[in-house]
């Protein structure tokens, strides 16, 4: 059987809260996912009961994220029990590889319709994480940088490949002005969908909290009276085990909560629905790299993603790379020879937040509406990923 047009039909998320204080800070992974991924659904103008398989990305899918979220989000969203669900992990590209692992799906023939999508509450899932991690043994002694907090893999990015704090500092502050401007433009209003939560919130001063009614309605993180000077006093995170040390709370993404669907269909049967898609899904990569420097994840995933697709750098429109800290996009583009004009236009992670498994699917959804106000072509959407490894996705947007 010939492989078939994969289209992305649709996408809708949540607004990015941020983590332990932010709107989400009380909300339910399925909960999460399930609103995004029935806005998708509608979104796409398909009944629920079409959607064959949900493939949902969770960086870390345990506690409030556990017991296969894909499936749980599936039933929550009001899908039929008919449609089946999984949860898969690939740290930070979890969210970009279920929407590729959807695809696939599709191509091959095995649905017709899926969704894929990312999911990651960091605010109630990592005070769990923190306290059960349990390293293996052998792995410890030939691999310790598995283990190893993803700010230190930054700052020996930094050292190893020449990536200045001033440089790190300069681009945090492009992002957060790109994120402002692109609020105040409502380049991010076709993707969000409003979510009514439960919030906590503490009063420090007298030790007690409340649970209020909260609506999460937009990206909350970011901070657009942020200033070069701000930027540069704050000190690095690791500066007192290491003198080199270049990240800061300022240059590296926000810890947030949220979620993304992205509703995958055959690209016949779309138009048969009279569906306008998005995008076309045209491939993916991914590639490893050694875990103490996985931030360069992207400099060798993305010349795989291109040599199979035969395209150049200079054949992509714009581009998504996630900023895990600034000096993963500064040392993909200086090594890749990406035109930072094309590169993360309207902000990033620094700016809105990271949610882990989130995010990859995110960036599918705001690439494409993005490069069809933009009128682009080919787009890529590519991060780098804990472990030593980076990913890449390659589509088409329909314009």
């Amino acid at each position: 059987m010939a492989a078939r047009t994969v289209v992305i039909a649709s996408t809708a998320r949540t607004g990015l809260a941020k983590s332990f204080r932010g709107g989400f800070n009380k909300t339910h992974g399925a909960a999460m996912l399930g609103h995004a991924i029935e806005h998708a659904v509608q979104r796409a103008k398909i009944e629920p009961s079409e959607v064959d398989d949900v493939i949902a990305g969770c960086g870390f899918g345990e506690g409030a994220t556990g017991m296969n979220i894909g499936r749980n989000a599936a039933l929550w969203a009001g899908l039929p029990a008919s449609t089946s669900g999984a949860t898969i992990n690939r740290f930070c590209a979890s969210g970009l590889q279920a929407v590729a692992s959807a695809a696939g799906h599709v191509a091959s023939g095995f649905a017709d319709v899926s969704i894929g999508a990312g999911v990651e509450s960091i605010s109630m899932v990592q005070p769990v994480v923190a306290k059960t991690t349990v390293p293996e043994k052998r792995l410890l002694k030939t691999f310790p940088a598995l283990w190893m907090p993803m700010i230190e893999t930054a700052d020996i990015l930094a050292k190893r490949y020449d990536v200045s704090r001033e440089d790190c500092d300069a681009y945090a502050l492009e992002c957060q002005k790109r994120t402002a401007h692109a609020q105040s433009s409502g380049y991010y209003e076709h993707e969000i969908v409003p979510m009514d939560t439960i919030m906590t919130v503490k009063d420090k001063e007298k030790g007690t909290s409340e649970d209020i009614k909260y609506t999460v309605s937009k990206d909350e993180c970011n901070r657009p009276s942020t200033t070069l000077e701000s930027l540069q006093g704050l000190q690095p995170v690791r500066g007192e085990d290491d003198p080199h040390a270049t990240v800061t709370a300022g240059n590296a993404s926000q810890l947030s909560d949220g979620a993304a669907a992205c509703v995958v269909m055959d690209g016949e049967l779309a138009s048969k629905r009279g569906v306008q898609p998005l995008g076309i899904f045209k491939g993916y990569a991914v590639a490893g790299c050694a875990p103490d420097e996985m931030g360069i994840g992207p400099v060798h995933a993305v010349p795989k993603l291109l040599s199979r697709s035969g395209l150049t750098v200079d054949d992509i429109d714009l581009w998504e790379i996630n900023e895990a800290f600034a000096c993963v996009p500064l040392y993909a583009m200086r090594e890749l020879g990406i035109d930072p004009q094309k590169a993360n236009v309207n902000g990033g992670s620094i700016a809105i937040g990271h949610p882990f498994g989130m995010t990859g699917a995110r960036q599918v959804g705001h690439i494409l509406l993005e490069g069809q106000r933009r009128q682009a072509k080919h787009v890529v959407v590519t991060m780098c990923i804990g472990g030593g490894m980076g990913a890449a996705g390659l589509f088409e947007v329909c314009l």
